[in-house]
């Protein structure tokens, strides 16, 4: 037997397609529907025009006017017959358009369907399209899951035509953040500060990603011989915008390396008085772990926490034994992270592996940290994820600690490490 066509199919195809008994046409970017007034009804946009004073309540042809560019007429076709029909299919490339005409029409499912379709479809191509237009439309939701979207993937998912989308004020509070999930340390929160500053401001360069950093030292080098040396480039006219930026970089944790601090001075971006400030920070750190007692942070300061710990992490593409040092805590305190048989340890490192630097010799030293792992699907989605929250732990001489155990349940790699460590206490002013 044929299939009898369901009544919402019937519906759309002879009332809205057909436009049959139609009892008003809307027109608009030189389109025109033959629509019914009792399904316009369901909008909050036509309710209003027609069950008030308004002139519009009385005509059968309406000219729309359509203040919003992001509105197009497939956009206006989907909203309308999105009011005949019982669901409707969003593709994720015409979202932004559909979310626009939804909100103009006030249709509140359409707008909670778009927005449901934005967070399910959120990749380095989409994501800060989906975040400004989720500011402009009123998503709160959309535009905190782009916001999380991107302080987990923005160090792995970098290209050129994302750098290019970044705003400075979206940057700004990615880079403030100690929600950053940071690979491999700060030195490279920097240099990808530096691609991204290049691209701002030479927005038509299109080579690959693979060569921004070449061609961004050369065009700062460029810059500093206009300048003759004697001013920072974020200090030039060029520059300033984006010091609000650079200055949420946490430069203890660069200048202790000493690579990092020569890439750092030669390419005089920053501020002189920003380093001299950080270089006397660091040395009151050394001297206060080396001759005043300080063995590490006592409690939790959420706040110094947050504002001033160190960010690392590293990728574990397998399961397997890693280890490793981050040179950052070569102020008073050397620690070894190893990952072995589903085990995160923290060692601290005082006489039994050589390593570079300084290390505390005290019988006791305390670290703050925040552990987090988390798994990604290709797209940079979340799949699972595990944290320690914040917490102090006081070890001795090459003392080792678990300090998360992973169920197998839990792991799908590769799987992201990422950790916030504090290992000296505020300076008592």
């Amino acid at each position: 037997r044929k299939k009898l066509k369901s009544t919402s199919k019937y519906i759309y195809q002879t009332l809205f397609l057909n436009g049959e008994n139609s009892d008003i046409k809307i027109c608009a970017l030189g389109e025109e529907w033959n629509l019914h007034k009792i399904y316009l009804c369901q909008s909050g946009y036509f309710s209003s025009m027609f069950s008030g004073s308004w002139k519009e309540s009385s005509m059968n042809v309406i000219e729309l006017e359509i203040p919003d560019q992001n509105i197009d007429v497939e956009a206006l076709q989907v909203a309308f017959g999105s009011l005949y029909r019982d669901d409707v299919l969003i593709n994720p490339s015409r979202v932004v358009a559909l979310l626009a005409a939804a909100c103009m029409l006030q249709l509140d499912g359409l707008i909670q369907q778009c927005g449901e379709t934005m967070k399910e479809t959120i990749t380095a191509q989409t994501v800060c399209g989906y975040y400004n237009s989720a500011g402009t439309y009123g998503l709160d939701s959309v535009k905190k899951k782009c916001l999380e979207w991107l302080l987990n993937n923005l160090m792995t998912h970098q290209s050129v035509g994302l750098f290019k989308e970044l705003s400075i004020n979206l940057m700004k509070q990615l880079i403030s953040s100690s929600n950053l999930f940071v690979l491999q340390v700060e030195m490279d929160v920097y240099t990808a500060l530096k691609k991204w500053m290049f691209l701002q401001l030479v927005p038509s360069w299109n080579g690959s990603f693979k060569q921004v950093l070449t061609e961004a030292d050369a065009w700062f080098a460029e810059r500093r011989r206009e300048f003759g040396g004697d001013v920072a480039f974020l200090e030039s006219a060029q520059g300033n915008a984006f010091l609000p930026v650079f200055a949420h970089l946490r430069l203890q944790y660069i200048i202790s390396d000493l690579a990092s601090a020569r890439i750092v001075e030669r390419d005089a971006l920053l501020p002189s008085e920003w380093l001299s400030s950080v270089y006397k920070q660091q040395w009151f750190a050394m001297l206060r772990a080396e001759q005043d007692n300080d063995i590490g942070p006592q409690e939790i300061n959420k706040e110094e926490l947050e504002g001033n710990s160190m960010r690392c992490g590293r990728k574990l593409a397998k399961d397997g034994d890693y280890c490793w040092r981050w040179t950052g805590f070569n102020f008073g305190l050397d620690l070894l992270v190893t990952y072995t048989n589903r085990y995160i340890i923290f060692k601290r490192n005082t006489l039994n592996q050589p390593c570079s630097g300084s290390v505390s010799l005290q019988p006791r030293r305390s670290i703050a940290f925040r552990l987090r792992l988390a798994s990604f699907d290709s797209s940079g989605k979340m799949i699972c994820s595990r944290t320690t929250g914040y917490q102090i732990l006081t070890l001795e001489k090459d003392q080792e600690q678990i300090v998360m155990n992973l169920d197998s349940r839990l792991l799908t790699f590769p799987l992201y490490i990422c950790c916030n460590f504090l290992y000296t206490s505020p300076e008592k002013r």
